[in-house]
């Protein structure tokens, strides 16, 4: 099952919104054939482990990570492939959630004879399809609300400078992450400050990469489209795509600017001001976007804590102090009255990273 998770780790941000599943055939105790869920209308990874196995298939016992559909979507049922196939056994880590399996799979490779074992690694592969599961919930992507802090609490001094909070470990995690999420989201504040690419960058993995990388869709909360032609987003020549998110206060001529460079532009509603969080993530939604990264600044840090919508925190922490009452902090705006009504990260998880410590918490998403 080990093997079978690090398989669906590769599907991450490219199968959506597919969950990512992991799939390892094993006969005599050798592996004949492995694989994990490519994009929307491809092989799954039950099928694609089952095409490398060939007539090895038959009498092998599969261990996946999420248990096998049963239901005709843009592919048939794996169950029908795994049973033609005479697989004799399966493991699955879970049970799949959403209302079109939900226990289907197991009960039709039951009915067929095959032995069905489920619960092995399964907080492991729930943690692997966190946004998928929320994203089939809610209709929502699930939200990663990340920052790099001093231990002073500041994302950046008074001057605006940031580079680099952080280490290279830490910064090599994030890295990683872009290739493994749907979106980025941003504020134009961040663009104005940083001028950042928002892309997934191999040199930046810390690691060999074979293959191309996956690159997150980069969104834009721009309320009036005041984003500049000449910024790296919108300028061109980045892998993937620009969405910027905007209100009817947007000029019309900056929104066809916009456009005629190649950059999506989405109409929402607005919410004091600004664009409406939640109206976005309804939109990103029903795109199939389930996993948003959001790297962004105080104040759309801000609205999207207060509007419940973030289900998890990534707060880097390094070793350094820069004072300052207006330096920049990871969550602005309003902030709560009282320290007895702050929100409360749930099962809480410290991880060195070289010289920083990442602290890794989820909040419970808003009905």
């Amino acid at each position: 099952m080990g093997r079978a998770l690090e398989l669906a780790e590769r599907a991450l941000g490219w199968c959506s919104p597919n969950p990512a599943v992991g799939a390892v055939l094993v006969r005599d105790d050798e592996i004949v054939g492995e694989g994990w869920t490519h994009a929307p209308g491809d092989a799954h990874a039950e099928v694609a482990a089952l095409r490398i196995a060939g007539p090895r298939a038959a009498g092998a016992t599969l261990y996946v990570t999420l248990e096998p559909c049963s239901h005709h979507g843009r592919t048939p049922p794996c169950t029908d492939a795994l049973i033609a196939a005479g697989v004799g056994e399966v493991h699955a880590a879970m049970r799949d959630p959403s209302p079109w399996v939900d226990g289907g799979g197991v009960r039709a490779l039951e009915a067929a004879g095959i032995s069905v074992t489920v619960g092995e690694r399964e907080a492991d592969a729930t943690r692997l399809n966190e946004g998928y599961f929320i994203w089939v919930r809610t209709h929502s992507p699930f939200v990663t609300l990340k920052y790099a802090m001093t231990a002073d609490g500041k994302i950046a001094t008074r001057t605006g400078s940031s580079f680099w909070v952080t280490g290279i470990e830490a910064r090599r995690y994030v890295a990683r992450l872009r290739s493994q999420v749907d979106a980025v989201m941003v504020g134009v504040g961040t663009i104005e400050a940083d001028d950042p690419q928002l892309t997934a960058r191999p040199g930046e993995f810390g690691e060999v990469v074979v293959g191309p990388v996956h690159q997150p869709l980069r969104v834009v909360m721009d309320s009036e489209a005041r984003i500049s032609p000449t910024a790296k987003v919108v300028a061109g020549g980045l892998p993937g795509d620009t969405l910027v998110c905007t209100t009817e206060r947007a000029p019309v001529e900056r929104v066809h600017e916009l456009e005629r460079r190649g950059v999506e532009v989405a109409l929402l509603p607005s919410s004091a001001g600004r664009v409406d969080v939640c109206a976005t993530l309804s939109e990103l939604g029903n795109r199939g976007v389930t996993s948003v990264l959001a790297e962004c600044g105080g104040e759309l840090g801000w609205s999207l804590v207060s509007a419940g919508a973030v289900d998890k925190v990534l707060a880097f922490v390094a070793p350094k102090l820069v004072g300052g009452a207006k330096a920049l902090t990871p969550i602005e705006g309003e902030g709560r009255p009282r320290m007895d009504s702050a929100w409360d990260l749930e099962n809480p998880r410290w991880v060195s990273m070289g010289r920083d410590i990442l602290l890794e918490g989820y909040l419970p998403r808003a009905s």
